[in-house]
């Protein structure tokens, strides 16, 4: 088995990092919520109701995102930060992944619908194009977010050391026990759901972003879009009857990026891109970085 090397820029984020990564995102969080079902007189007093798009709450969403860039600027300052950046310029991946975020995610989440027994207006909740696009913009600037950390940061560092099924597993429980005192906020999707299908299928989810991920090189857009897609608000609300669904295709996906998912040496493992001989020298190795065909654009950004 090849060993997976890492450019010298990229040798300043070591694992270790993974600790005060998940610190400061679940301090970031679950303060914020906490004063909210702890002190919640004195935080409506200070601050008003913490609903789902309060500004405290765009700050607990993008605690992962937060977490991962001060941790990278702080370790590689801002040019090793600019490259970071750069991947969420990254398009490229295999065709059906593609086809997957636009129609197999709405599968999911329809058949999950009828399944459950909605009616035909459940099915397609939003009233109006304006309201509907309104609502994709406030979905499209919240969860999106978060994977500059998870996907962006912390799945890379966890492929170091296993292989992308083990990381996926473990990014999944974080990623669903992260979210837990959503579900004792009121205003807020999780605050009429029950944990334990959406904690499950938050693991299947991580599944299928780590396939992305590793298919696209790297990206952080396309898990970004694979996020939105799945809190698209045109969907209608399966919860929990979509889990059986959203599992049963982690499970496809899973079967069909067998060779990959279970070899330690087959995820990108990298978080900031080499540039040059070191990125060259990397992949000689066998290590499977971000892939080095960037568009003008980005090579600009990341000079």
């Amino acid at each position: 088995m090849k060993t997976k090397k890492i450019n010298s820029t990229d040798q300043s984020i070591s694992f270790s990092t993974i600790i005060p990564y998940l610190l400061i995102t679940f301090g970031i969080t679950w303060g914020i919520i906490a004063l909210s079902i702890f002190l919640p007189d004195q935080t409506v007093s200070l601050f008003g109701q913490i609903t789902g798009n309060h500004p405290l709450f765009f700050l607990a969403t993008y605690s992962p995102a937060i977490a991962a860039l001060g941790i990278i600027l702080m370790k590689v300052r801002w040019n090793g930060t600019k490259r970071f950046l750069g991947r969420m310029l990254l398009w490229r991946a295999p065709a059906p992944w593609y086809l997957f975020i636009l129609l197999g995610v709405p599968a999911m989440f329809y058949l999950g619908a009828i399944y459950k027994g909605l009616s035909l207006s459940e099915l397609f909740p939003v009233s109006s194009l304006g309201v509907y696009l309104v609502s994709l913009l406030l979905f499209a600037i919240k969860g999106p977010v978060e994977e500059i950390g998870w996907r962006g940061f912390a799945l890379p560092l966890l492929q170091r050391k296993m292989a992308p099924f083990w990381a996926a597993i473990l990014v999944g429980i974080v990623w669903g026990f992260w979210h837990l005192p959503a579900f004792f906020l009121s205003g807020v999707p999780q605050g009429a759901w029950s944990f334990m299908p959406f904690f499950v299928g938050t693991i299947a989810l991580s599944i299928f972003a780590t396939g992305l991920f590793n298919a696209s090189r790297g990206s952080i857009l396309l898990p970004a879009l694979l996020h939105l897609q799945l809190i698209n608000p045109l969907w209608p609300d399966a919860q929990p009857y979509d889990t059986i669904f959203v599992v049963a295709a982690a499970a496809i996906i899973l079967w069909l990026n067998r060779k990959t998912m279970f070899r330690k040496d087959a995820g990108v493992a990298t978080i900031i891109p080499g540039r040059g001989i070191e990125h060259a020298q990397a992949q000689q190795s066998g290590y499977q970085p971000v892939k080095p065909n960037f568009s003008p654009a980005t090579k600009q950004l990341m000079k």
